[in-house]
């Protein structure tokens, strides 16, 4: 931990992250701040290429997100309808079920390029409305996804 310090770090010094596993997902990400360590907020930039998205539409229980438009457009999902974004707007998502969101980018020739600081609690529960899907993070473990609609009984394989 660096209590007391202060960083200074020039995205030209951090190797971005490229996942474009799916489509219309595909983003680069400079991570400032490691998930998993004692950070109480995560701090990356985004760039996000022409009619992609990063994420699927989404909500989180237990982490807050904020998100900075640095440059290009884009369209944000969110459960009032689309909204369109734009370099200097600023996105703030409260953790709750009611605050899914998905960033897509409308340009067909520029990158949507976004600065994004998020609590980092942990565990914590990520929705996907959309594919009625939940996910687990917990820091350090990694993630782990499930179908919402398949429940077990509390007790189930516990008399063994």
């Amino acid at each position: 931990m660096n209590v007391g310090k202060i960083k200074v770090i020039n995205k030209s010094n951090i190797k971005a992250k490229h996942k474009s596993e799916h489509d219309p997902y595909e983003y680069y990400k400079y991570e400032i701040t490691d998930q998993n360590s004692d950070n109480k907020c995560l701090v990356n930039i985004y760039e996000i290429p022409p009619q992609k998205a990063n994420y699927p539409y989404h909500y989180h229980i237990n982490n807050e997100e904020v998100f900075y438009i640095i440059s290009g457009e884009g369209i944000l999902d969110t459960p009032e309808g689309k909204k369109k974004v734009s370099a200097g707007d600023t996105i703030i998502c409260a953790a709750s079920e009611n605050t899914s969101h998905r960033l897509f980018n409308s340009s067909y020739t520029d990158m949507l390029v976004y600065f994004e600081c998020d609590t980092n609690n942990s565990p914590d529960i990520i929705g996907y409305p959309n594919s009625n899907k939940i996910g687990v993070t917990i820091k350090g473990k990694g993630n782990s996804v499930y179908k919402k609609n398949e429940t077990v009984d509390y007790y189930n394989g516990e008399w063994k």
